[in-house]
Order: structure tokens, then sequence, then C-alpha cells
């Protein structure tokens, strides 16, 4: 018998196991079902469990809780200060916007597109152009109870950046558009960790 008519011989004596291994390797499929039901029922836990920690921490919903997070400071600068100041004092604290403000009041705000529309883009001269002339006027503001969802509703709709916190006429700081998705990501994050850490107990 040649070499091939002999491979071909062991080929056929070894395709007759061939079904009987695939027949051990195949799961029931009542178990591939509670497999399906057990996941289902796993994401609809976590699912309820993030509603119900957030209906316990509303708090954590309100601007309130991000002013509370971090140590904030008011910068606002007077009316009569020159752009170049303004934007100077700016970039030294890293910000993008600064609250213009007259004897504890609220008058308006200065932002980076205001610097660049009204006043380059107007080919004004920052030095000798006041901030009250090119500041925006009563500017949104929120309180310390608006939802962060609220807060970010307004962001996205006036295509702004930031809002002032004021509450009785009173100015307690200001928020981003930056601050409120760090404060979003982190809440889920820390929603999703719990319910991680609950779940493996």
């Amino acid at each position: 018998m040649r070499t091939y008519e002999k491979y071909l011989a062991s080929a056929a004596m070894l395709l007759p196991s061939a079904p009987i291994l695939a027949e051990e390797v195949e799961l029931p499929v009542p178990f591939l079902e509670w497999s399906f039901y057990i996941l289902l029922l796993f994401g609809l836990a976590v699912a309820i469990g993030i509603f119900i920690r957030r209906g316990k921490n509303g708090k954590s919903e309100q601007l309130i809780g991000l002013l509370e997070s971090t140590e904030r400071k008011i910068h606002a600068v007077a009316p009569d200060v020159s752009v170049t100041e303004c934007v100077q004092r700016m970039n030294e604290l890293r910000i993008g916007a600064m609250l213009v403000m007259e004897d504890d009041k609220l008058v308006g705000i200065f932002t980076e597109r205001d610097a660049l529309t009204k006043v380059l883009g107007a080919g004004l001269e920052p030095s000798f152009t006041k901030v009250a002339a090119v500041m925006t006027h009563n500017p949104t503001c929120v309180t310390p109870s608006t939802p962060l969802d609220e807060a970010r509703t307004i962001i996205t709709r006036q295509r702004i950046r930031h809002l002032p916190v004021v509450q009785d006429g009173k100015v307690l700081g200001m928020v981003s558009s930056g601050d409120l998705t760090h404060w979003l990501v982190r809440d889920q994050s820390m929603e999703i960790r719990d319910l991680v850490d609950t779940a493996s107990r």
C-alpha cells in the first residue's frame, strides 16, 4: 500500500470520532438561556441602582455640590480696568473669563471671546479700552440649587462657557463647561464603581 493511501485510511478511522467530540463540547440550550437571563437581570439591577442612588443624592445633582467640592475664589475686576490689565490677570490665573463687579454687585463678565471679537476684531487698543465697554452685560446666571443637567443645557443652547452662580444678589462663584463635564464624568464613575463594589461583596 502506498504512503498516501495509508494516510487516507488513517484519516477515515478518525472521522467517526469527530461528531462525538463536537457533541461533548456543545453546551445545553437551557444553560445558554439562563446565562442570557442572568446577564439581563444584572444590567437591570445596575440601572435601578443608579436611579436609586441619584434619588438619594439629589444634592450632588445641583451646582451646590460642585461648588462645595473645591475651594473656589471669586476672581473679579472693576468696570474701569483696562482690557490689557484684565487679560494679564486672566493669564496669571489661567482662567477663560473674569467677573466684572462694582460694589460687590455683578455687572458683567469678560471672556476670551470678548477679547477676540469685541477688542481685537474691532481694532480697539486694549490698553485704552475699559472692560465696561466690551464686557457682556447682564450675563446668564444660575443659583446653587440649579440642577447640573439644567446648567449643561444652558451652556449648550446659549453657546457660552461660563456661568456665574448667584444667590440673593450675592456672587458665590463661577462654573465653566469644563467643570460641569468633569463633575459629570466623576459622578458617573463613582456610581459605577460603587455598584461594582456592592455586586462583588
